[in-house]
């Protein structure tokens, strides 16, 4: 089939079960224009040397017009930081993290091992004496929820209520070639519009009252040039609680897929342990929960031979670069022992994943806490019923048997 067409055929829902030879068709193409004008990139160098190159921008209010849609029309001040350049990104991720992460709090994810770890072990409780369990609903959706709550101070009762919220944002942002997105991204901006002032309100509540939770820190942050402002704070809060669970729902039902496929491996990580690190590396790079991300040009780039003009939409095919044979050696084979193992699962660059830290202990806590009830479980279904989103790739469902 013709490269141009090669965006329409990665989002089709058939093939969310297995894009890989979508994306070695892409990678021997090098970069590839699309039917809707956009461009593909999908070799790992490229992708690297584009997240660092400044002529790429994450502010959709860049694209020519054609491409615009109604998210460019959002003011400045209500978009999050994950949309914004330099030095207005810089400034509001660095706010951002004061509570979370070094330099101003170094221990911030060290000191929820314990907590996680027992959410892990409750949520395991409730295996026993079932004979079939849903990873995804029983297990790889409430851990990171009930993380993420506990961090920014989320009421763990007001889930469901922003759990709608968070499909209607993760639906707008869902790249879908040949459809008009108006009514999605119409419904995604109302979506952040109410779960901003949601979060608005509880850290509101907390000004003068602190606990140990974000919003709390947001709202009494002692320096005062390190406030954030009313708008700022609920786009960050709103950011921080979908991509603190959504992300990481994906990576930890992509790792028990992808270890009940391998059972050599499973059993292998079972016998030396202090592999899942490295194993959880390896799945951001062979199953990542992010497939794609776009940018805009600011002005004419020349990527692998191609003029890629200003103003039109670039996608980053971030999985299939993480398969780049040119890359990594037998990019096909899932190896948690895999040395030099550089991928693109959180991204590179100034925007490089926010919440990797936490992810990567969440996941490496839930996985090894499995192995035990994964040494004798199947797959109800194989393969498994997956999201609509084709950005945010993972099983809707996955039903296995104890």
């Amino acid at each position: 089939m013709a490269v141009d067409t090669l965006l329409e055929r990665i989002t089709d829902q058939a093939n969310r079960p297995d894009p890989y030879p979508l994306y070695a068709e892409l990678r021997e193409a090098g970069v590839a224009r699309q039917t809707d004008g956009s461009y593909l990139v999908g070799t790992y160098y490229d992708i690297v040397s584009l997240f660092h190159d400044p002529r790429l921008s994450s502010d959709r209010r860049n694209r020519a017009a054609p491409y615009r849609g109604l998210e460019a029309e959002e003011p400045e001040q209500m978009l999050p930081f994950i949309r914004l350049d330099d030095p207005e990104h810089h400034r509001l991720r660095s706010l951002a993290t004061r509570p979370f992460g070094p330099p101003h709090s170094p221990d911030r994810i060290d000191s929820m091992r314990g907590e996680i770890a027992a959410i892990t072990e409750e949520l395991l409780a409730s295996f026993h004496g079932r004979t079939r369990i849903d990873i995804v609903d029983d297990f790889a959706y409430p851990l990171p929820v009930t993380v993420i709550c506990r961090l920014l101070g989320v009421p763990r009762e007001d889930e469901p209520v922003f759990r709608e919220w968070s499909g209607a944002i993760i639906d707008s942002v869902d790249i879908r070639p040949g459809e008009d997105p108006t009514e999605r991204q119409r419904a995604g901006i109302q979506a952040r519009a109410q779960m901003g002032r949601y979060l608005a309100d509880l850290a509101d509540q907390r000004r003068g009252r602190p606990g140990d939770d974000m919003l709390s820190a947001f709202v009494n942050d002692p320096d005062p040039a390190g406030a954030l402002t009313h708008e700022e704070l609920a786009a960050t809060a709103v950011l921080l609680l979908v991509a603190g669970h959504e992300t990481t729902v994906n990576l930890i039902t992509n790792g028990v897929l992808t270890l009940l496929r391998h059972r050599d491996q499973l059993d292998r990580l079972r016998r030396e342990p202090d592999l899942m690190p490295g194993a959880v590396e390896e799945l951001l790079r062979y199953e990542p929960p992010v497939h794609m991300l776009q940018r805009t040009p600011l002005a004419h780039v020349d990527v692998a031979g191609t003029t890629i003009p200003k103003g039109v939409p670039v996608v980053l095919v971030l999985a299939s670069g993480s398969r780049d044979p040119k890359r990594f050696r037998d990019p096909d084979r899932f190896d948690p022992a895999r040395q030099d193992n550089r991928h693109l699962g959180f991204g590179s660059g100034i925007h490089i994943c926010y919440g990797a830290p936490l992810a990567r202990v969440e996941a490496q806590i839930a996985l090894s806490a499995l192995l035990p009830h994964l040494s004798t479980a199947t797959l109800a279904e194989d393969p498994p019923p997956y999201r609509h989103s084709a950005v945010l790739r993972g099983p809707r469902h996955l039903p296995i048997e104890l």
